[in-house]
């Protein structure tokens, strides 16, 4: 009868580490997708970035053209 409760309990502690197992399996599932999505918006964010970088080494090149056409005409 003893080892038939054994048996029981090892058998319940198995389950228990399934149960915990399929369960950090899920979380780890769900962070992974997480991470996917992070990385997606990141990288969009970076290419916003990078595009208002361009746009404003644009606007500091049409500002010096301005400000070279105004010494000229001012001499």
């Amino acid at each position: 009868m003893e080892n038939q409760t054994a048996l029981e309990k090892l058998n319940e502690k198995i389950s228990n580490f399934l149960q915990e197992y399929h369960t950090l399996k899920g979380e780890n599932e769900m962070m992974r997708n997480e991470i996917v999505t992070l990385k997606a918006n990141c990288e969009l964010k970076n290419q916003e970035i990078e595009k208002l970088n361009q746009q404003n080494a644009q606007k500091d090149i049409e500002i010096e053209e301005i400000v070279n056409k105004i010494e000229s005409i001012l001499g």
